[in-house]
């Protein structure tokens, strides 16, 4: 005669209970992380009034006297505002011109460090050759160099080069201080490549070069968007840098120039700044949500090894 178990009841009301304050305390900080933000969402679409004499919580209190407009968002754009004139010359706020310098920094800023650091992390990870093991160690030693050290060198370079206030010196900072962490990054997804898919496509007369775009590329896809997702997110949302080396003149600034220009001389202008960095907030996240399911995949690459 055989006994089925039983799962004793008082563990299960256990599990159940810690399952639930699991819960309480995720759903907590999720709403104590959001709040900020929702709060600038609805200032930016208060009248600049309504934002100075009240919180943002006052929508919620007195719903009645609540008022909304879009104002916040034409003035941010460069739109007419319906009963005035249209804004032209210094007056106008504009962030069109910011969003294409900020695009034109950052998409060269993802793609260079990206082709440059798979092919150092396929050397490093498959091809034999004297020092590799010190050359990776040194590279990836430059993660613990912070990069506002080498800002004033790398600006008396640019000067003499004459690459001060240009694209291409801006390209080439964010590609340098980038390629630690990709070649890192991409050195420990390649790594694990199983060693016989190599020795087949030598067998087959492939040469590295060979393996390398028609092999590793494609199998690397999760360690690149991963990658990409943290250059592309980093260029996008960079002050210093930008400021350092392209400069602070209206027809380059980036889309974070801009906004520290919407606050005004006095700051008396952050009703401005709420819609601004919802503006600015739209590129990122659709660059995050389009390569959102190789981010974890990326991330995980070479974690486990067997």
């Amino acid at each position: 005669m055989t006994s089925t178990p039983v799962v004793a009841p008082r563990r299960r009301h256990r599990f159940r209970i810690g399952t639930f304050f699991v819960y309480v305390v995720m759903i907590a900080i999720t709403l104590l992380w959001i709040t900020p933000t929702v709060g600038l969402l609805v200032s930016s679409f208060r009248p600049a009034d309504d934002v100075k004499t009240s919180g943002w919580w006052s929508v919620v209190t007195n719903p009645d006297k609540a008022r909304f407009t879009l104002n916040n968002y034409r003035t941010v754009l460069g739109l007419p505002i319906p009963g005035q004139s249209a804004p032209t010359g210094s007056s106008r706020v504009g962030m069109d011109v910011a969003l294409i310098n900020t695009l034109t920094v950052a998409l060269p800023s993802t793609i260079i460090p990206i082709l440059i650091a798979a092919f150092a992390a396929y050397g490093f990870a498959w091809i034999d050759f004297p020092g590799r093991r010190a050359l990776f160690i040194l590279v990836v030693a430059m993660l613990v160099v912070p990069l506002q050290i080498s800002l004033v060198p790398i600006l008396r370079d640019y000067v003499a080069l004459q690459l001060g206030g240009t694209y291409l010196g801006v390209w080439l900072a964010h590609t340098g201080f980038g390629l630690p962490l990709a070649v890192y990054l991409l050195y420990n997804y390649i790594s694990t490549v199983p060693r016989d898919i190599f020795e087949s496509a030598f067998l087959d007369g492939a040469s590295h070069f060979t393996i390398f775009t028609r092999l590793i590329l494609p199998l690397s896809t999760p360690a690149l968007a991963s990658f990409a997702i943290f250059q592309f997110l980093w260029t996008w949302n960079d002050l210093l840098v930008a400021l350092v080396f392209l400069g602070a003149e209206p027809r380059v600034q980036v889309v974070t120039q801009r906004l520290l220009g919407l606050l005004g001389q006095f700051g008396q202008d952050w009703h401005l700044l709420t819609a601004g960095a919802f503006v600015s907030m739209v590129v990122p996240l659709i660059v995050f949500f389009s390569l959102q399911r190789f981010f974890v995949r990326g991330l995980m690459a070479g974690s486990v090894k067997g």
